[in-house]
């Protein structure tokens, strides 16, 4: 009997999993659009799951801050304003370099440039599936350098901004309709990494996430109303 308890444990949690990774992909897609009421009904509808799943899920994601609880009755999507993304890409200035110094000792670079080449291989994107896959292999890419660099509580962090920064990431691709790095920059990126040298790491990746964010804002963010308003396509 505590067997089949366990199992079933496992399963249920394994579900839940599954569709927390959905709703997840709902927001980076805004199909859960920024701003957007968010109930038990509603996610029990859109991912046909029980009002407890959905109930675990919304705490989950308020926890995270990508629901936001506006009143007892009321939770929204958490909006994406130009405020919220430079503080995103400012707390990834400060966190990234350091975490990517701290693992490359440690990375699997095998691993590292397969997924680069794979990464690659999926451009340009066609449609909506393509786009979510690529963010997703860029975030997977990113997340195996943070993960060797042996501290948990940054490796939350981090999964935390990575999560955040689809959502940012996600409108670039959707306008360019490509990635905003080349092979070749990821690949210069990993050449500096394995050399050891962690002061040169970290400027080279905290110049790289300043390009990132200057080529996002310039690409996107011209018109004024995004400093206040949801970024929505």
């Amino acid at each position: 009997m505590a067997a089949i308890s366990t199992n079933t444990n496992e399963a249920r949690s394994a579900e839940t999993q599954a569709t927390y990774e959905q709703i997840m992909d709902a927001i980076v897609t805004q199909k859960l659009a920024p701003s957007q009421k968010v109930s038990e009904s509603v996610l029990c509808d859109m991912f046909a799951i029980s009002r407890s799943v959905a109930r675990a899920i919304i705490e989950r994601l308020i926890a995270r801050h990508f629901l936001v609880s506006v009143s007892p009755r009321v939770t929204i999507v958490a909006p994406l304003t130009l405020s919220q993304i430079k503080e995103n890409f400012m707390l990834r200035k400060i966190l990234l370099p350091e975490i990517f110094s701290l693992a490359s000792r440690h990375a699997d670079y095998d691993e590292l440039y397969g997924l680069n080449r794979q990464l690659n291989r999926m451009l340009p994107t066609e449609d909506d599936k393509a786009a979510l896959d690529v963010l997703k292999l860029n975030k997977r890419l990113n997340l195996a350098i943070c993960e060797k660099s042996d501290y948990p509580l940054m490796l939350d962090w981090a999964q935390q901004l990575e999560d955040t920064v689809m959502r940012i990431y996600w409108l670039y691709v959707k306008v360019n309709n490509s990635f905003f790095y080349s092979e070749e920059q990821i690949e210069m990126s990993l050449e500096v990494m394995k050399k050891g040298e962690a002061a040169h790491t970290r400027q080279v990746m905290y110049d790289l996430l300043c390009q990132t964010e200057e080529r996002i804002l310039n690409s996107i963010f011209s018109h004024k109303k995004f400093c206040s308003q949801d970024l929505i396509l």
